[in-house]
């Protein structure tokens, strides 16, 4: 086994699911964060973390409203995702120009992704930091989905795409 750097060990994570959280602002203008650090953590309640960087938008945004969405993008909304995971909300208005399309959730501010394969309403339970991040917890209040297409993954090196399996393996056969 070979010792090599953090970052060199880390990379060997993908492919890695991407999640969206939106958000929105005081005016209801909503904005929205590709992020790959996302994960369930109870079954009763549902609930999600997902980890945002201390100086992005969407940090302040959901400190403020107290509500997201979280929103698995399907396979071909990988430019719109680009989009947002790149540029900054307080510097254009990605509910314009991203190229996604929005829909009103039932039960938080945030609207839901249109297109997404799943959307999760949460409504904020904590908060912790670490490090340069902040893991922020939501209770799932509802749950949505679309069928007819396969999730978008980080493959890294900048690829991204759909993953397929290889086999289907039965377990204790």
């Amino acid at each position: 086994m070979e010792e090599v750097s953090v970052s060199k060990a880390w990379n060997k994570k993908y492919p890695e699911q991407i999640g969206l959280a939106v958000t929105v602002d005081a005016e209801g203008t909503a904005n929205v964060i590709a992020l790959g650090w996302v994960m369930p953590t109870s079954g009763s309640p549902p609930m999600v973390a997902i980890s945002i960087g201390h100086g992005r938008y969407s940090h302040e945004l959901i400190q403020q409203c107290k509500e997201f969405v979280l929103a698995f993008p399907n396979e071909d909304q990988g430019r719109e995702m680009l989009f947002c995971g790149t540029k900054s909300g307080r510097d254009v208005n990605k509910e314009k120009e991203s190229g996604f399309e929005f829909v009103p959730a039932k039960k938080v501010k945030p609207p839901l992704l249109t297109g997404a394969v799943a959307n999760l309403e949460c409504r904020l339970v904590s908060q912790h930091e670490t490090g340069d991040h902040t893991i922020f917890v939501g209770q799932i209040l509802t749950a949505h989905i679309e069928e007819g297409k396969g999730r978008l993954y980080t493959l890294g090196g900048g690829a991204f795409g759909g993953v397929k399996p290889i086999e289907k393996m039965n377990i204790g056969e």
